[in-house]
């Protein structure tokens, strides 16, 4: 008995080294990638979080809130601008749970909720074309030098004319965004902030992710860029994106402030097929739907991208069935279902100016530098 009951605790020991071991990564290659970013000054200040199996396995932060010697430090608290990962962090979220409860069909005709959409031989654009951006809608239009209001920039995105015919190509597109996010709040009766709030960062536990973030914790946002063209001043805690500021800081396509803690949150309720404590968040069929590439013609999802075979920025050890997405002011997430794995990687590198571009080569770097460091600390 006594030999039997020394084997099993050995065994048990045996069981939890291996564990401590799986679990024992060193991101070297990861920090140096990071650090020589700073160094080459392609953002001043980053967090990145490795989730994998179900678990955080890398969270860490780097630098400064911008290169001043006496600027505060980055730490993973830290809330950053997320530019354009609030079409998928928030708004295409949002219409997954619309899917799921019968708000709306991805074939329903938007006129069919904002009537005057349908302006412009714009009457046949569906739910789907605004999430694979292939509407037809301009992609971008610099509202801000206009001089327009709220009202004014819904206006005119709804009397806009095509530029292409709907499905014949993909042109990302802002202004689809910003109309998707108007058909969330007709079908739900709240604002896009207010449903987002109420029915997935609440619920998901997100407590740092914010729509206009409070005055009270702006000093924990890293400022983005130093606006010397048009409200010439830092940007810090405010939405960076022109037209999103015009729209309140409310807007489908760009607004949301997050840490890498709370992004993590959501992308693990996608990466467990819509489950958060064993309680369904979202249909794990309508994750599926959303996440995997629609066609031959582009690497687009519903909302979300997928990796494309060169030049991608999920680097070149992703799998080809991962999703992501990409923010102007230097935010990204990337997940691979094959390997159970995601990388939040947030940065400002658009301070103290939108024109550095340095990010460009960091960011595929970095995800290979992921790969390279799990798989080296797995061989151990």
């Amino acid at each position: 008995m006594k030999l039997k009951t020394i084997f099993i605790l050995s065994l048990n020991l045996l069981v939890l080294n291996l564990c401590a071991q799986n679990t024992n990564y060193d991101f070297a290659d990861v920090e140096s990638v990071v650090k020589s970013g700073i160094k080459d000054k392609a953002f001043p200040g980053a967090v990145v979080l490795v989730w994998q199996n179900g678990s955080i396995i890398y969270e860490n932060s780097f630098g400064k809130f911008t290169y001043e010697e006496n600027s505060p430090v980055v730490n993973n608290n830290t809330m950053f601008d997320l530019a354009s990962l609030t079409k998928v962090i928030a708004t295409t979220t949002a219409a997954m749970l619309c899917i799921d409860r019968s708000f709306f069909s991805l074939d329903d005709k938007v006129a069919e909720f904002i009537p005057e959409f349908g302006n412009n031989n714009k009457e046949n654009i569906t739910i789907r074309n605004l999430l694979l951006h292939n509407s037809g809608l301009p992609a971008f239009i610099r509202f801000y030098e206009k001089g327009l209001n709220n009202n004014q920039v819904l206006n005119e995105i709804y009397s806009a004319a095509l530029e292409y015919n709907p499905g014949e190509k993909t042109i990302y597109s802002d202004l689809g965004f910003i109309t998707l996010g108007k058909v969330i709040e007709k079908v739900t009766g709240k604002t896009l902030d207010k449903f987002c709030t109420d029915e997935i960062f609440k619920p998901l536990e997100m407590n740092s992710t914010y729509f206009n973030v409070p005055d009270s914790l702006k000093k924990y946002c890293a400022p983005t860029e130093i606006d010397n063209y048009w409200r010439m001043k830092t940007i810090q805690g405010e939405v960076h994106d022109e037209n999103s500021y015009i729209l309140n800081g409310v807007a489908g396509h760009a607004g949301l402030f997050s840490t890498a803690g709370d992004i993590a949150k959501i992308m693990s309720m996608l990466m467990n097929k819509g489950k958060v404590n064993g309680r369904e968040f979202l249909k794990s069929g309508t994750i599926e739907m959303f996440t995997k590439r629609f066609g031959s013609e582009s690497t687009r999802a519903l909302g979300w991208d997928t990796k494309s075979e060169k030049g991608s920025t999920a680097g070149n050890y992703f799998s080809s069935n991962s999703f992501g997405h990409l923010g102007f002011t230097g935010t990204s997430v990337w997940a691979d279902p094959v390997r159970n794995l995601f990388v939040v990687f947030l940065t400002n590198r658009v301070y103290p100016t939108r024109e550095n571009s340095g990010l460009t080569k960091v960011r595929p770097a970095l995800h290979d530098a992921v790969i390279k460091d799990i798989n080296q600390s797995d061989e151990r």
